[in-house]
């Protein structure tokens, strides 16, 4: 709970943090409506947490209640004991009746067993008031502990209480943002159908990018073929030359160049990989939902898929990959080594960055500066551009995650925050 409680004050200072660049512009934004929505899920998790911690306190609270009601029992049961032995040691209290006592024996194996009976009762009586003062202090510090206890739940009550109250401040000012924006219907509606274009653009460029590598790779094995085929014809070839036994091909058996060539054919769907190129995949896809975040500090501000808009009623919005909301300037990391497939620029998604992993490719879009080149090697985290801050102040990274021709959830595959 504690570690749950330090990382929701930490994504609430961080939207704390992205809400002040955002507010910076007087007109509302729905980058400002995003942030006021990732606080006011943060603060759900707050109360939460604090509801869990008064369960808890709560069950605390009954043991304890218990354990000193427990206490107070033997407390009194011990005090009645201990009231039996001084009465029944005040009949033989000076040394008078003690010796009548023993002298009365019957016998000296009597007298003994008495002697021991009045150590023994002594012993008794010790042992008891030593249990009394045991109980006591232990039902003293069951009562400082439901002391602590109640106060502290006093406490959380009055957090709860105030938390709650925030809850109810961030969804009025969510209101007025709302409120605000919908002043604005016909900019939001030109807004969106930029960007719907510009995601188009992006949809096409990553599309002609996977084919064409497809094709390039299946070129390559194709050509990596035949050069294996020619090279076994010319040993076959030396071979018989010399009199000797042809060698086995890599299928067991002498066969033609034209005939292997034709088992070489690649499909067309999906990238052909080199052994180095399958291993890379396979780390790839080993690694889902262990990847690092693109950025270090952020929240998703949309989800994949088809997401309702905010604020226009009855408008859906396409997202390929996640958005992912941040301060401005900050650094956009690579989730995984591989080579820079492309880089490019589209109106309305700015800078984009494209790196393949095998048969895997991640997309950074909304960059405003790019510091890789295509063809260039990169390793995990490695910082390939910085994340570009929009007119209302909005700093979003558009990240993707695509295997093959295939759009995956990009969500998935990263750590949880």
């Amino acid at each position: 709970m504690e570690r749950e409680k330090n990382a929701n004050l930490k994504r609430i200072q961080e939207a704390n943090r992205i809400l002040a660049q955002t507010a910076q512009k007087k007109q509302a934004s729905l980058g400002q409506l995003n942030v006021i929505k990732e606080k006011i899920n943060v603060q759900k998790g707050v109360i939460k947490n604090i509801s869990s911690e008064i369960v808890y306190l709560n069950r605390d609270l009954r043991t304890t209640e218990e354990k000193v009601a427990q206490a107070q029992s033997d407390l009194q049961r011990l005090k009645r004991e201990y009231a039996r032995l001084i009465y029944a040691a005040s009949k033989t209290a000076n040394s008078y009746n003690k010796l009548m006592f023993l002298f009365a024996s019957d016998s000296f194996n009597q007298m003994m067993r008495r002697m021991r009976y009045l150590r023994h009762y002594t012993e008794a009586r010790k042992q008891q008031a030593a249990a009394i003062e045991s109980v006591q202090q232990n039902l003293s510090s069951q009562l400082n502990t439901l002391t602590s206890q109640k106060q502290q739940k006093k406490s959380l009550l009055n957090v709860q209480l105030k938390e709650n109250q925030n809850l109810v401040s961030m969804h009025d000012q969510q209101d007025q943002v709302i409120q605000q924006l919908s002043l604005q219907e016909q900019s939001l509606k030109q807004e969106v159908e930029q960007r719907q274009k510009a995601v188009r653009q992006l949809d096409k460029l990553i599309a002609a990018i996977v084919r064409e590598e497809i094709a390039r790779a299946a070129r390559a094995a194709e050509a990596a073929a035949r050069a294996k085929a020619a090279r076994e014809a010319a040993a076959r070839a030396a071979a018989a030359k010399a009199g000797k036994p042809a060698p086995e091909t890599a299928t067991g058996a002498a066969e033609s160049a034209p005939a292997r060539a034709k088992t070489t054919v690649s499909r067309t769907d999906r990238v052909t990989l080199t052994p180095e190129a399958a291993a890379l995949s396979s780390n790839f896809a080993n690694n889902k939902g262990r990847f690092s975040w693109p950025v270090e500090r952020g929240f998703i501000s949309q989800r994949f898929g088809r997401q309702a808009h905010p604020v226009l009623k009855g408008v859906v919005v396409e997202n390929r990959g996640i958005d992912i909301q941040t301060g401005a300037n900050e650094k956009v990391r690579a989730i995984f080594g591989g080579k820079v497939l492309a880089v490019h620029t589209i109106p309305g998604m700015n800078n984009i960055v494209m790196v393949q992993h095998g048969e895997y490719f991640t997309v950074y879009a909304k960059l405003r500066s790019v510091s890789v080149t295509e063809g260039q090697e990169i390793t995990t985290k490695q910082t390939i551009g910085t994340v570009y801050t929009d007119a209302e102040g909005t700093s979003e990274l558009q990240f993707q995650i695509w295997k093959n021709q295939t759009n995956l959830n990009p969500q998935g595959w990263l750590l949880p925050k």
